[in-house]
C-alpha cells in the first residue's frame, strides 16, 4: 500500500513538473479548454434533465413503501417466540 502511495505521488509531482513548465498562456489556453467542455457537459446534462421533465408521457407512480418485516409475518402458519419454549425449569 506504502509502494502505491509513493508511485502516486511520484506520478502527481512529475505531472505537476510537465505542467509548470509549460508556459503560462498555454496554462490558460488548456484551462480554458478544460472549461469550455465542462460548460458544454453541464449544458448537455441540465438539457436532457429539462427534455425529460417537460414530456407529457412521463408519469410517475407514487406508492407507499411496504414494510418487508411485516409482508412476512402476514404468512398463515403462527410464529411463536423461542423465548418461552427455551426457559429453563426451576
Amino acid at each position: 500500500m506504502k509502494n502505491l502511495r509513493t508511485n502516486t505521488d511520484r506520478y502527481i509531482d512529475k505531472l505537476d513538473e510537465s505542467w509548470q513548465a509549460l508556459p503560462i498562456r498555454k496554462q490558460r489556453r488548456y484551462t480554458m479548454y478544460f472549461f469550455a467542455g465542462y460548460l458544454l457537459f453541464t449544458a448537455a446534462v441540465v438539457f436532457k434533465i429539462w427534455h425529460n421533465a417537460g414530456r407529457l408521457d412521463s408519469d410517475m407512480v407514487i406508492e407507499h413503501i411496504e414494510n418487508p418485516v411485516l409482508k412476512k409475518n402476514e404468512s398463515p402458519v403462527s410464529v411463536q417466540g423461542t423465548l418461552s419454549k427455551n426457559k429453563p425449569k426451576k
